[in-house]
């Protein structure tokens, strides 16, 4: 049943494309890039052969490379959402600003963001980019974030799926009007810090599981990491004002699982090659979308040291990545370990 709410999805990226086509089974939905090649070649095809090969585009998805057309479509009681990499928020929440300082649109109820992870330098978690930016807006859009288990391919297969819409109650009520329903569940959160913790700690775990999956230790293994990984998040969410309910829920655990054991999970395969001893500047080539894991790993590092935490997986994984060590020299780090108890701060595997 059509909701009717508008939506422009800001990036066509593989997810935002994938929620650009749930949103318009839904309702009113456009999809902004600002890759005008892009943009051709998706009108031309009917699908997005870059990001998102084989799923065919619906007729009623408005694609749109003016970002002041993309505002005022989602304007007054419409839903935006952000569907770039951490690393293009500031730049993309400024030009929202200036279009609608410019008076291109008024803003929306609510702004949704996708991106997960923290920003370099800044450290800053993606609503808080983005809140910064916007601070003293007229008229400001409630912030949030959706996140939880999901890869793009399936959900626009429209396989079941199941996220959480963190922010304010009216944020949580834009999300489920625009997005739930069909093989979609949106769930409420009010634990903003929690949910965007989970999404951006889960993708350094993975490059973790991704390297002991190709060095080939076993299931066994890969449980340990997964569980002592979900410690590391917590004791680190927990550090930041973060509730520790939220780690055991869909943007923390279960976002966690999925990324550590699903082939389609980008982080785990740049585990994998680096197992494989391939260069980490040629995986990412190769990989052709953002890892956030990689840009991810130092921050997280640096906040646990800062709150005075033990991050022992995060540790190895940002020396991996430094080339520091190799793959089964951060294997036998952990491994060497003293013992704790379990409940120790500080436990690893």
């Amino acid at each position: 049943m059509k909701r009717g709410l508008p939506v422009s999805v800001l990036g066509a990226g593989a997810w935002g494309t994938a929620l650009a086509v749930h949103a318009a089974a839904r309702g009113d939905a456009l999809l902004w890039a600002r890759d005008s090649e892009l943009l051709a070649q998706m009108r031309q095809r009917g699908e997005n052969t870059r990001y998102l090969p084989g799923i065919e585009l619906p007729e009623a998805l408005r694609l749109e490379e003016s970002l002041s057309a993309a505002l005022r479509h989602a304007a007054e009681e419409g839903l935006l959402v952000l569907a770039v990499p951490v690393a293009g928020l500031r730049e993309l929440a400024v030009a929202l600003r200036h279009g609608w300082e410019r008076g291109d649109a008024r803003p929306p109820a609510a702004l949704l963001i996708l991106a997960k992870g923290f920003e370099q330098g800044s450290a800053a978690l993606p609503h808080e980019v983005v809140a910064q930016e916007l601070r003293g807006l007229a008229r400001a859009p409630e912030i949030g974030m959706l996140s939880g288990p999901s890869f793009a391919l399936e959900v626009a297969r429209g396989l079941p799926v199941a996220l959480v819409a963190a922010g304010a109650p009216l944020l949580s009520q834009c999300a489920v009007r625009a997005l739930h329903g069909g093989a979609m569940r949106v769930y409420a959160s009010d634990d903003l810090v929690g949910v965007a913790v989970g999404g951006a700690v889960k993708n350094v775990l993975a490059i973790a599981c991704g390297v002991s999956d190709g060095l080939q230790q076993g299931a066994n293994a890969r449980a340990a990491l997964i569980t002592r990984g979900l410690a590391e998040m917590a004791r680190l969410g927990h550090a930041l004002g973060a509730r520790q309910d939220t780690f055991m829920g869909l943007s923390g655990m279960g976002d966690l699982v999925l990324t550590c054991t699903g082939d389609l999970s980008r982080n785990r395969r740049v585990g994998l090659q680096l197992a494989a001893g391939k260069d980490l500047q040629v995986v990412v080539r190769d990989l052709g979308h953002v890892a956030e894991g990689v840009y991810t790993a130092r921050t997280v590092l640096e906040l646990g040291r800062r709150q005075g935490l033990q991050v022992p997986i995060t540790e190895q994984v940002c020396a991996l990545l430094e080339q520091r060590t190799d793959a089964r020299g951060a294997l036998e780090a952990l491994l060497a370990r003293e013992p704790r108890t379990e409940s120790e701060t500080g436990d690893a595997p």
